[in-house]
């Protein structure tokens, strides 16, 4: 049986990147592999397995060909990881920077001597509420849930996600890599000075990068059909949680709604968060987009006064108006308006 070969590459994109750079990569990537699968506007899946032959090279030697391949077009450095599973190279590049790979064999030594040494909290779904109930149990590592018995852990953490668990302990992932094209998507990145332990402050990003999103999307005529909220640690691990909306919007305070939706989904306890990124998914031209009508007239004004905002903002700047929860002087706590980096992708 052919080894199976996936990579997971994470594009360090320039400040001010054009917004074709993801799409350029893609094509890029398809020259070694048609099985290219863009899931961030700054990431990419690739099936390498078919390709190993044809290039001569073991997955090391491949990876290394299409990082220096995408330095030397593009200028973009990179970090990748490499394994024989979805679920092994998205954690191994997570765990190298930029410039750098690492890879991992597909044979169960290579797995285990990988996997086990790992926090749980680095499996994919393992939010902070889910590691602290294993925590409690003595269950600290990978290795301790990979010798805890299947049924122990859907004790733990229900049925569904207690098998889901072993499973990921044990390194099985069966996700494959789709090439079909994504949606357009449109991100808006917000990167604190400090490790910031504060929700209140991550709660004040999350707004900041509402309004720009839903500013943006109502600019360039778009509607986002749904929301992706990654929240980024002092440790590199990460946590990505994703929302459809109940209907398409680009108005700042239906995005930011769900954004502390997400955020307080995560269960957060005094994490020390390094940075936070929104997305708005699957974009689409707002002449597409209906509104249910509603008997609640609580988001009429704010919306009245955004439509205001938006007129003003396009005569006299983007930064003349904004949430009255920004307006912090930068002396008083670091915070000032407009100070994430958006993205589109």
């Amino acid at each position: 049986m052919t080894s199976r070969s996936l990579l997971h590459l994470r594009f360090e994109m320039p400040p001010g990147s054009d917004a074709e750079l993801p799409e350029q990569l893609r094509r890029l990537l398809e020259n070694i592999t048609p099985r290219v699968q863009m899931i961030e506007p700054d990431s990419a899946v690739l099936d390498l397995t078919g390709a190993l032959g044809y290039f001569h090279q073991d997955a090391r030697g491949l990876t290394e060909l299409i990082q220096l391949r995408v330095l030397a077009y593009f200028g973009v450095s990179s970090a990748a990881g490499a394994g024989p599973t979805r679920m092994l190279a998205a954690m191994a590049c997570a765990l190298t920077p930029p410039g750098r790979r690492l890879a991992i064999e597909d044979s169960p030594a290579a797995v285990r001597a990988f996997l086990r040494p790992r926090p749980v909290r680095e499996l994919p779904g393992v939010g902070a509420r889910a590691a602290a109930t294993l925590s409690d149990y003595g269950l600290h590592t990978v290795g301790d849930v990979a010798d805890t018995p299947q049924l122990t852990l859907q004790r733990l953490l229900g049925a569904r996600p207690g098998r889901t668990l072993h499973e990921r302990a044990h390194g099985h992932d069966t996700t494959a890599v789709d090439p079909t094209p994504t949606p357009a998507s449109m991100s808006s990145e917000h990167r604190f000075d400090r490790d910031e332990l504060a929700p209140a402050q991550h709660r004040r990003a999350l707004l900041a990068l509402a309004d720009d999103l839903g500013a943006r999307l109502r600019a360039s005529g778009q509607i986002a059909a749904g929301v992706t909220l990654t929240v980024r640690y002092a440790d590199a691990s990460s946590t990505r949680r994703s929302r459809t909306l109940p209907e398409a919007t680009q108005h700042t305070v239906l995005l930011a709604r769900t954004a502390y939706a997400l955020y307080d989904s995560l269960g957060l306890q005094r994490a020390r968060v390094r940075g936070i990124t929104l997305r708005a998914d699957a974009l689409r031209s707002d002449d597409r987009g209906s509104r249910q009508l509603t008997l609640d007239d609580r988001d009429e004004k704010p919306l009245a006064i955004e439509a205001v905002a938006d007129r003003a903002r396009a005569r006299y700047g983007q930064n003349l108006l904004y949430p009255a929860a920004l307006a912090i002087t930068a002396a008083s706590d670091g915070w000032r308006p407009g100070h994430g980096e958006g993205r589109a992708g």
